[in-house]
């Protein structure tokens, strides 16, 4: 085993001088001691799988830096949460013949998640244009009409929401 490092050094006193508080923290914002701890953890492995030693503006004010860490983890748990129950709403409005293995379940949560991550990105009509273009097949005259605006305006969108989740696709 490597000896430890001033970054480890650093990241095990971060850990120990203020898990207790952050798991605390999560636990009251969530509700659910279980959630909270694995936030907690993925907030700390967040930390360590960062480049570089621990900077000292992080070091100064440890609680805002784990806070801020902790909250964009909390709301990408939340959006995974909604897209799920989302998911699994659509599933249970299907007739048994119909409904999919639990692998294929997970398989489309996953492609599912990834896709609302992608679009998360975007402005909400840009989103909106992609969406109703792509999911509900309308041409760009409609989603002009629907939105309000000129057709160009939709093409730029299209153009915009395309070339966003071509630049984040694996």
């Amino acid at each position: 085993m490597p000896p430890l490092t001033l970054h480890d050094h650093s990241a095990a006193t971060l850990y120990s001088d203020h898990h207790g508080w952050l798991h605390g923290w999560l636990r009251r914002k969530m509700g659910n001691t279980g959630d909270a701890a694995d936030l907690a953890h993925d907030t700390f492995v967040r930390v360590l799988t960062r480049s570089g030693p621990l900077q000292a503006p992080a070091l100064s004010a440890p609680r805002a830096y784990l806070g801020t860490i902790a909250r964009g983890l909390m709301a990408d748990f939340f959006r995974r949460k909604d897209v799920e129950r989302a998911y699994l709403d659509a599933l249970a409005a299907l007739p048994d013949v119909h409904q999919p293995s639990p692998e294929m379940r997970a398989i489309m949560l996953e492609a599912l998640v990834a896709i609302d991550a992608m679009l998360d990105g975007l402005k909400p009509q840009v989103r909106q244009a992609f969406l109703l273009s792509q999911l509900d097949g309308l041409t760009y005259e409609q989603i002009a009409a629907e939105l309000g605006v000129t057709k160009r305006t939709v093409g730029n969108h299209m153009c915009k929401a395309i070339e966003h989740c071509y630049l984040l696709a694996p």
